[in-house]
């Protein structure tokens, strides 16, 4: 890396950083929840430099170019608040009602703003591409629609780079980890069919409450002796619903839930074996299960010349490079790493707040100078192994998998 461009670039980062911050605060004052981000995408946009070619796409997102033309380097960050009601108190606070940017996306836009910026005033070696997606927060995921929209492709995207607030990591410490860092995250409904009836007389019934909790506690034990112990999954039935009356035996109960995978192979694995679990324990009841899957987000695997590459710029950039943080959490940045050399980063929060979707969760403000340093590095890493021809060469499109239904196996 030139370490003379290296050091204008972060020279220049610092002067925009006061305009990033006051941005953040009005990002965060005016939220927007999944698929209604239209006017974040358009205060961003605002901010952006003039002059840019910009791609509307995933309805309320957009994609930017900076730099002119040739192979570029894409910086993410995703544009939706959370369905969740305030409590920080600062003067900035959301101004809507039940709305609130409690996942710090309020951050990652001001940090990518300041970098586009920079690279658009002093230049960079590569263009650069801003993504602004919609929808990271719910289906259907904006980072799916985008990369079937074909824009990156479009654009000679060579790479992509994300970075996301973490509170379990101390402040200045940014985790590239290399690998996989996030699960798969997909749900499942379990509806067990009986025949209802007066439930003083349960002898005349096929109680589907008694299948299903059943059925429930099977599911515990699915991971701890279906699934190698080296693997990491989570299951977790999270819904219950059966029954309107305390003297009615229902017809029908139903529990839903969530898996997470680290491997794509046990992802499938634990799919087929809850199907049949389910099947089976429901028919020992004399009632039928039928299972569904909605597949959500594939697991984010992290290219490892990119990690390499990015955390060596980071301790340039004054910030410590860690190799740790790896979690069962979900982020649909993983459909670009399905198509992309990709790097997802986690930026240390902690001691500024609570949890990541809590009411009271509030990154200071001085996170966004290290979420757009994180940034800054993994661009110029993936821009530098791009020119050098060492950046992994993208996966094969992959097949769209579709939702999966299991009926009495």
């Amino acid at each position: 890396m030139n370490n003379r461009l290296l050091s204008s670039l972060s020279a220049e980062l610092e002067h925009e950083l006061p305009a990033a911050v006051a941005l953040r605060h009005r990002l965060h004052a005016r939220p927007r929840v999944s698929g209604e981000e239209g006017e974040t995408r358009d205060l961003v946009l605002a901010a952006l430099p003039n002059g840019n070619d910009m791609a509307e796409v995933a309805d309320t997102g957009a994609v930017v170019r900076i730099g002119g033309d040739g192979p570029a380097v894409a910086l993410r960050a995703e544009l939706d608040a959370l369905a969740v009601a305030e409590a920080t108190g600062v003067p900035w606070a959301s101004e809507r009602p039940g709305v609130m940017h409690a996942c710090g996306h309020d951050v990652h836009l001001a940090a990518v703003v300041a970098v586009a910026r920079t690279v658009a005033r002093v230049g960079g070696p590569a263009p650069l591409l801003a993504v602004l997606q919609p929808r990271e927060e719910t289906y259907p995921s904006g980072a799916r629609d985008i990369t079937e929209d074909g824009v990156l492709e479009r654009e000679a995207c060579r790479a992509i780079v994300g970075a996301h607030v973490q509170p379990l990591l101390p402040v200045g410490t940014v985790s590239c980890t290399p690998g996989v860092v996030n699960a798969s995250s997909d749900e499942f409904t379990v509806t067990v069919h009986g025949r209802g009836g007066h439930a003083a007389y349960p002898h005349l019934t096929r109680d589907p409450v008694v299948a299903l909790a059943h059925v429930v506690v099977a599911l515990q034990s699915l991971v701890s002796r279906g699934i190698d112990p080296m693997s990491s999954i989570a299951l977790s039935v999270t819904t219950l619903e059966a029954g309107t009356a305390a003297n009615v035996t229902p017809g029908v109960a139903v529990a839903r839930g969530t898996i997470r995978a680290m491997r794509t192979a046990d992802r499938e694995t634990v799919h087929t074996r809850l199907a049949e679990v389910a099947d089976m324990t429901a028919r020992a009841h004399g009632c039928t299960a039928e299972v569904r899957f909605t597949r959500g987000e594939p697991v984010l695997d992290n290219d490892p010349r990119l990690a390499a590459a990015t955390g060596a710029l980071l301790t340039s950039l004054g910030l410590t490079a860690s190799h740790e943080l790896r979690s069962v959490g979900s982020d649909d940045f993983s459909f670009f790493s399905e198509r992309l050399p990709a790097l997802m980063m986690f930026v240390g929060t902690h001691g500024d707040g609570t949890q990541l979707h809590s009411p009271t969760f509030l990154p200071d403000d001085a996170r966004v100078r290290d979420v757009a340093h994180a940034l800054l590095a993994g661009y110029l890493a993936a821009a530098e192994l791009t020119a050098a021809g060492n950046a992994a060469a993208p996966p094969a499109t992959p097949e769209r998998e579709v939702p999966v239904t299991v009926d009495n196996l």
